[in-house]
Formats: structure tokens, C-alpha cells, sequence
């Protein structure tokens, strides 16, 4: 019997990670990028570029594997993402905003205490693809 419960509560465990809303209200929100950090939850990245650079960084975002938009756009200059772990489907959350001539772009996890790197890869990877791009 106990088996079971113990069962029951990492399967309701896992289904809260997959099913959990993820409120706009909290996780569009304004980076408060002062300087590139390296966090135990995430990153902080500020890189130079306007409007043209924020929508180059957009198609990257989107062609990465189980992401999607959360809220925002171009247009409004606050976009946010989530991205999913592959096999446990774990959300993580990166905001991308457009403040005067540079964008900042803040990743993080919302479960646990800390990521083992993943945004930080993540994000690194998708400024790499952004500088090999060719300019439009």
C-alpha cells in the first residue's frame, strides 16, 4: 500500500511539473539586467543590438527544441519563452527585452535550486548562432 502512494505522488508530482500554468503576470517581467551574471536558477546576459538583433534572437529562440512564447513580442519589446526539459518536461523561462540600444535577456528555472548550467548553455548557444548569423 505504501508502495503505491509513493507511486501516486511522483506520478502527481510529475504531472504538476508538466501541467502547471505559467502566469504571464509573473514570469514577462522586466529582466533587471545590470551586468552578465552567472546564477545557481540562471543567467543574465546583456548584448548590444536593437530591434533588428531582437528579432534575429526571436527565430533562434523559436527553432529551439520545446520552446514556445509565453507572452510579449517584438513590437512590445518584452518577449518571454518557455523551454522544456526533453524527458521530465521541466519549464524554464528566459525573457528577452529590448532596453535603448541593447537587449538583456534573463533565463531561469522555476523548479528546484538550482540548473547545472542547462540556461546558461542554452543561452550561449543561442548568442552563438545570433553572431554567426548574417546581418539582415
Amino acid at each position: 500500500m505504501i508502495f503505491w502512494l509513493i507511486v501516486l505522488a511522483v506520478v502527481a508530482g510529475l504531472a504538476w511539473i508538466r501541467l502547471a500554468p505559467s502566469d504571464p503576470a509573473v514570469w514577462n517581467v522586466d529582466p533587471m539586467v545590470t551586468a552578465d551574471q552567472d546564477l545557481a536558477s540562471g543567467v543574465r546576459r546583456r548584448i548590444d543590438g536593437g530591434a533588428p538583433v531582437m528579432q534575429a534572437l526571436d527565430r533562434i529562440i523559436l527553432a529551439t527544441p520545446r520552446t514556445e512564447l509565453l507572452a510579449g513580442s517584438v513590437e512590445e519589446g518584452r518577449m518571454t519563452y518557455i523551454t522544456r526539459t526533453k524527458w521530465m518536461g521541466f519549464p524554464d523561462y528566459t525573457t528577452v527585452q529590448l532596453s535603448d540600444d541593447h537587449l538583456e535577456l534573463y533565463a531561469r528555472q522555476r523548479f528546484g535550486m538550482a540548473d547545472m548550467g542547462v540556461n546558461k548553455a542554452r543561452v550561449e548557444g543561442w548568442l552563438s548562432q545570433l553572431e554567426a548569423a548574417p546581418e539582415s
